[in-house]
């Protein structure tokens, strides 16, 4: 491993407490990335938000996941007992983004279940200034709530897997 690669690599949080800064961390970092998210939705030319929001989204999944140590690599080098817990707790509380290798076409199936709310946030570009303020607003909100669930099943995981690893 060179030193870029090595400064990128975080360790899993071994604490509660570790936890809750992780988490912490990540939620503020949920919070700019809506800001910038709802910044490019303001623009009025239909799916260019939807493209950004797409890269700009799997690019955030990528840092939580890092930063608790629940990226694919990150997974592999835990021991196998404890790799195990780690794939268990992420598909028994429907984190489909943790632990994985995120793909725009991954991203684009989670953004899909929101389609509601993506149907309203592009339908809102066509109403001058109040549209584009309105999907400002619905694409903060949506991509902050999606962020916001993606940090808590990485926290619970983390908490699995520090339970988990424990020994016994």
């Amino acid at each position: 491993m060179n030193k870029q690669e090595a400064g990128n690599w975080e360790v899993m949080p071994a604490t509660s407490s570790e936890i809750a800064r992780v988490r912490e961390r990540c939620r503020k970092l949920v919070r700019t990335r809506a800001a910038v998210s709802a910044g490019v939705a303001a623009v009025p030319v239909p799916g260019v938000d939807l493209v950004s929001d797409l890269a700009t989204f799997a690019l955030l999944v990528e840092e939580v996941n890092r930063a608790f140590g629940l990226t694919a690599e990150q997974i592999e080098q835990l021991h196998p007992r404890v790799r195990i817990v780690a794939y268990e707790a992420a598909a028994a509380i429907g984190g489909m983004l943790v632990g994985k290798i995120i793909t725009k076409e991954l991203v684009l199936r989670l953004f899909k279940k929101s389609g509601v709310k993506l149907a309203a946030k592009s339908v809102a570009k066509f109403v001058p200034l109040a549209g584009q303020l309105a999907s400002a607003a619905i694409g903060y909100a949506l991509f902050r709530r999606m962020g916001y669930e993606h940090v808590e099943a990485c926290a619970r995981v983390a908490r699995e897997v520090v339970a988990a690893a424990k020994p016994v």
